[in-house]
């Protein structure tokens, strides 16, 4: 064979070879246990070389299409029923186990976050039950981008996993119970995208486009985080802060043996956990004794210390028996088998914190719960050892606050839209919950438009102007919590403005506003010391309602509203959708002509509530208050939201 034949030979066999390696990239979606949309059009799209055949086989069906210049492609499948599991191939990749059904997208912050595990006390036999493979779970990994929009998201762990009880622990709640209850209402498989981070304010998932004309320093704001050299600066700076402190504080609270039970306290100052006064910055130790009697003696128990602020280490007989980061999971400690011992028994607590004062969360269990009920809170375990409000106290270490200088790109216009929205589209889905407002609470004024923004842009997003929304009203909360100084507990009767009550307005104007969005109200699921309420299967029926409703084309009663309102006879006379609760209501307010309201007298009676007032009405407004005690009810047990408007005459 001479040279030149060779070197043909050579040629043709390495072309083959590249040929057939190269190969079609698919968005992290699309996986092993994927659930796609039933009765719509299938997006499958994906990368590969430029001018590269991608062949996409489907239920003995076969698509064909060839890559973009820039190696995109995409084959719409055709509308299909519910079913599977059934296999796909495209080129050289093959994904098992996919079943059609509906799939939801639930996005916002921290109360999507909360996961099963959080809330497993309130609902430990129906979670310890869970257990269907035709619910699956699938996890967006959080990400930034400040220089435009990525193309897919990052890999997750939490991939298609079926609904189990391990699986969900550390999964959204809210999304848990949704495909639970979506899948007992409608008998299809179920898919559940979670794609949330807690804290994040609206403006960081909306697109640079629609934010660009109405909110030009928004944009300007962003256009500072896109300097990589300062943001990386400034991380560092973060870092070695918070590094700086922590070895500052390490070094002054040696803390050699206080949570040791021979470790003599006389001499510590006595505090009551109530009386929120006694320390700021930096660490205290506290410790309290507890008699344990023989029969308790030896047995294992779980530890309630309520909720603290902020960081903790606890101790139990010298023992660490947990810790918690920051301020807001409940702290549920396990004691093991043993270690508690008849007669005296030391808690200690080392309470580590960089800003604010330390202190504990009331209106929350602190006791010790013995028996096989021991990790149910609802009802609470029937054999429980409360602990005492008074603790010795002693200053670890007296610390001026940490300073930070942590951009929070996540907190940062358009940053969430553009890496974690935008890569989803257009994977078909059912309809999207939004669940998020709390980090807008200080500026409420424009959030009615920053949520059409939003609705507006992922509908643009998909292509499609008719996505069902369901917004997920803010719950009953007692704003002023969220600061790290703590505050009494003091409900206020008369009226008062609140940043809570004008964003769930602006949440119930939106929704209203919009022919393809329901309002989900939760003003009776809050707790008032508690930003993550935890009843969160009750939020999730609530969504579905919605979705009965906006998806299904079902005649459900969503939660009253006020149809009409007349002055007649001395009196303002509210027409509701719907017959309520009968008996007499709280939290009405009227204001006359010098705009300041004044709280009014109000009864229901079938579709009607009458309120009396000495003024004569211009406007009226309903649980304007950021934890109220609202009391209007459907007759099947659904809050009406509050409200403000004005009344016509």
């Amino acid at each position: 064979m001479n040279l030149r034949k060779l070197f043909i030979i050579l040629l043709a066999v390495t072309c083959v070879s590249f040929t057939a390696s190269a190969t079609v990239r698919l968005p992290q979606l699309f996986q092993s246990g994927m659930v796609m949309q039933r009765g719509k059009p299938i997006p499958v799209w994906g990368w590969a070389d430029k001018g590269e055949q991608v062949t996409v086989t489907f239920q003995k069906k076969t698509y064909t299409t060839t890559t973009d210049d820039q190696g995109h492609w995409r084959i719409d499948l055709p509308k299909m029923k519910a079913g599977g599991p059934f296999q796909m191939s495209i080129n050289q990749l093959t994904i098992d186990n996919i079943l059609i059904g509906d799939v939801w997208l639930l996005s916002g912050q921290s109360n999507i976050d909360v996961t099963i595990e959080r809330v497993y006390p309130q609902y430990v036999n129906e979670i310890d039950q869970f257990d269907n493979n035709q619910i699956r779970l699938f996890r967006v990994q959080n990400e930034t981008a400040t220089h435009g929009v990525k193309d897919d998201i990052r890999p997750t762990n939490i991939n298609w996993k079926p609904l189990t009880k391990q699986n969900a622990w550390l999964f959204s709640a809210v999304g848990s119970f949704l495909g639970k209850r979506m899948f007992e209402k409608n008998k299809v498989p179920q898919g559940i995208i979670v794609n949330s981070w807690g804290g994040t304010p609206i403006e960081a998932w909306i697109s640079m486009d629609s934010l660009m004309t109405d909110y030009p320093m928004l944009v300007k704001k962003i256009a500072f985080f896109q300097n990589d050299n300062y943001v990386k600066a400034q991380m560092q700076a973060n870092g070695e802060a918070n590094r700086r402190w922590n070895e500052l504080l390490n070094k002054i609270d040696l803390a050699l043996s206080y949570q040791l039970p021979t470790y003599r306290d006389a001499d510590w100052q006595t505090i009551n956990q109530d009386d929120w006064s006694w320390r700021g910055t930096g660490t205290v130790w506290l410790r309290q004794h507890i008699n344990i009697d023989k029969v308790h003696a030896g047995k294992p128990a779980r530890l309630l210390l309520g909720t603290l602020y902020d960081q903790d280490v606890t101790y139990l007989n010298g023992k660490q028996i947990g810790q918690t980061g920051y301020q807001y999971p409940p702290r549920r400690y396990d004691i093991p088998e043993g270690l508690l011992q008849e007669g005296d028994n030391v808690i200690a607590i080392r309470f580590i914190n960089k800003n604010g004062a330390v202190h504990f969360i009331p209106q929350k269990p602190y006791m010790i719960c013995f028996g096989d009920d021991r990790f149910s809170q609802n009802p609470m375990p029937k054999d429980v050892i409360p602990l005492g409000k008074d603790w010795k106290m002693h200053i670890g270490a007296e610390m001026p606050p940490c300073p930070g200088g942590d951009v929070s790109l996540q907190n940062q216009p358009t940053t969430l839209y553009n890496a974690v929205l935008y890569p989803l589209a257009p994977y078909a889905i059912s309809g999207i919950v939004w669940y998020q407002g709390e980090s807008n609470t200080g500026n409420p004024a424009p959030y009615a438009d920053y949520l059409k923004k939003l609705m507006g842009c992922w509908r643009d997003r998909w292509q499609d102007q008719q996505i069902p929304f369901c917004i997920v009203q803010l719950a009953n909360y007692d704003g002023r919590q969220q600061t790290g100084f703590p505050r009494p507990i003091v409900y206020p009767t008369e009226p008062t403005n609140s940043g809570w009550a004008q964003l769930r307005e602006a949440q119930r104007t939106a929704a209203k506003a919009d022919p393809y969005a329901e309002l989900a109200v939760i003003n009776d699921l809050g707790e008032t010391v508690d930003i993550h309420p935890l009843r969160k299967k009750e939020v999730a029926e609530r969504i579905g309602l919605c979705f009965d409703r906006l998806v299904f084309h079902q005649k459900v009663n969503l939660s009253p509203e006020v149809i009409s309102a007349d002055f007649i006879d001395g009196k303002l006379i509210l027409t509701l959708d719907q017959p309520v609760e009968s008996g007499t209501l709280q939290e009405f307010e009227i204001a006359g002509s010098d705009g300041k309201f004044h709280n009014a007298e109000a009864t229901a009676e079938g579709h009607k509530i009458s309120l009396t007032s000495d003024l004569s009405p211009l406007k009226v407004r309903y649980a304007w208050k950021d934890d109220p005690k609202a009391n209007v009810r459907s007759l099947s047990g659904l809050p009406m939201s509050s409200f403000e408007f004005n009344i016509n005459k």
